[in-house]
C-alpha cells in the first residue's frame, strides 16, 4: 500500500479518535454542574478520566513495544471507547459519571501511544509524520465545534460513540507491520530517568494548563457572559492554530525538537497572563490561539525527540501518561483554589508553576 494512502487513512482514524474524546472532555465540567454543585466533585471528575488514562497508557504502551505491533491495540481501543464513551448517555448521578469516565479512560489509554508511534513509524521522512499527527488538534477542533452546534449536552454523547466507529472503519484497511520487539526489562524506568527533565517540566506546565481548563469553560458563562457554543469559539481557537503550525512545522520550522518543547513550554506562560485579565468571553480567543501554538511546538518537539531517542511506544505512552498524571492534579488543585479563592486566582497558580517548567526545561539536552 503507498504511503500517502497509509498516511491518509491514519489522518482520518486520528481525526475521529480526537474528535470522540474532545467532544465530551471540554464539556465535561459543564456537564457536571448538572450532577454537582461542588466545583471540588467537579474537579475529582474530570480528574477520574486522566487517572484511569495513567496506568492505560503506561501499561498498553509498553506492551505494544513488547508485541512489536501497534494496530491490534489502536483496534481494541477504538471499540472500547465507542462502547465507554456511549455509555455517558445512560449516567444520572456523579456515581455513574465516575464509572463512565475511568471506563473511558482506560479505554483511550490503550490505543493513543500505539497511534503515535505507529504514524511515525509509516514515514520514512519523520518530519512528514507532524502533518499526520496534526489531525489529532483539526479532529478536537471538529469535536468542539459539532458540540457547540449540536448544543445539547446528551447528543454529544452519542455523536461522541459514531466518532469512535468511523474511525475503527479507516483502521481495517491499514497495513499491519511487525516492528522489533523492544523486551529489555526495566525500559519503562530507563526510560524515564533518561529524560527525566523534559518529563518533569512536562507535568508541571500541563498541570498548570489542566487546571485552568477546569475551571476555564465555567469562566466563559458565568464571568464572562459567555453562551455554550460560545465555549467552543474559544477553543476552537486553540485546535486550529495547533492544526496549521503542525503542518507548518513539517516543512517551514527548522529548529531541533528540543528548542521546540522549549518554546513550547516558555510561552504557556503568556496565556494564562492574558486570560488572567479578560474581561469579556471573545477576549480569551487570541490567549487560546496562543496556546495551540505552544502546544504544536511542545508535543510534536517533545515526541519526537523521545521517539528518535527511546522505544517508541513506550516514551510515547510515558509522554501520554504525564499528561494525564497532570490532568488528574490539575482538576484537584482548581477545584481548591476557586473553592477557597476565586477562578482568577487558578490562572494565577498556572503562571507560577509554568514559570519553574520552563526553567527545568532548559536542563535538558539535545
Amino acid at each position: 500500500m503507498q504511503k500517502t494512502q497509509v498516511n491518509n487513512l491514519v489522518r482520518s482514524a486520528t481525526f475521529f479518535q480526537h474528535a470522540g474524546i474532545s467532544i465530551i472532555f471540554v464539556f465535561m465540567p459543564i456537564i457536571a454542574k448538572d450532577v454537582t454543585d461542588s466545583v471540588f466533585e467537579i474537579g475529582l471528575l474530570v480528574a477520574s478520566f486522566s487517572f484511569a488514562q495513567i496506568l492505560s497508557e503506561m501499561y498498553f504502551g509498553r506492551h505494544s513495544d513488547k508485541k512489536g505491533t501497534r494496530l491490534k491495540f489502536i483496534r481494541i481501543g477504538f471499540i472500547g471507547c465507542a462502547i465507554a464513551f456511549g455509555m455517558h448517555y445512560f449516567a444520572t448521578d456523579l456515581s455513574m459519571f465516575f464509572i463512565v469516565r475511568i471506563a473511558a479512560g482506560v479505554a483511550s489509554g490503550i490505543m493513543i501511544p500505539a497511534m503515535i508511534a505507529y504514524t511515525y513509524e509509516a514515514n520514512i521522512d519523520k518530519k512528514r509524520a507532524a502533518t499526520v499527527i496534526s489531525f489529532h488538534a483539526l479532529g478536537w477542533l471538529a469535536g468542539i465545534a459539532a458540540a457547540g452546534i449540536a448544543n445539547d449536552l446528551k447528543l454529544i454523547f452519542l455523536i461522541s460513540a459514531a466518532s469512535f466507529i468511523i474511525g475503527l472503519m479507516f483502521t481495517i484497511k491499514l497495513p499491519n507491520p511487525v516492528q522489533e520487539k523492544e523486551t529489555k526489562p526495566g525500559t519503562t524506568k530507563t526510560v524515564i530517568l533518561k529524560n527525566k527533565f523534559l518529563f518533569l517540566s512536562l507535568l508541571l506546565r500541563h498541570i498548570g494548563a489542566a487546571a485552568v481548563w477546569t475551571i476555564l469553560p465555567i469562566m466563559i458563562m458565568e464571568r464572562l457572559g459567555g453562551e455554550l457554543y460560545h465555549i467552543s469559539v474559544v477553543y476552537v481557537a486553540n485546535t486550529l492554530t495547533a492544526f496549521i503550525l503542525m503542518n507548518v512545522m513539517a516543512s517551514k520550522i527548522h529548529l531541533s525538537n528540543v528548542t521546540k518543547f522549549k518554546i513550547g513550554i516558555g510561552c504557556t506562560t503568556f496565556v494564562f497572563v492574558g486570560l488572567s485579565v479578560v474581561t469579556e468571553w471573545w477576549m480569551a480567543m487570541p490567549f487560546m490561539s496562543l496556546v495551540g501554538a505552544t502546544w504544536a511546538f511542545l508535543f510534536i518537539g517533545g515526541n519526537f525527540h523521545l521517539m528518535e531517542n527511546n522505544p517508541r511506544s513506550t516514551s510515547t505512552g510515558i509522554f501520554s501518561s504525564t499528561l494525564s498524571i497532570a490532568t488528574v492534579i490539575g482538576p484537584v488543585i482548581a477545584g481548591s483554589i476557586a473553592f477557597l479563592f476565586d477562578y482568577v486566582a487558578v490562572t494565577y497558580f498556572a503562571i507560577m508553576i509554568i514559570i519553574v517548567a520552563f526553567v527545568i526545561s532548559l536542563k535538558i539536552k539535545k
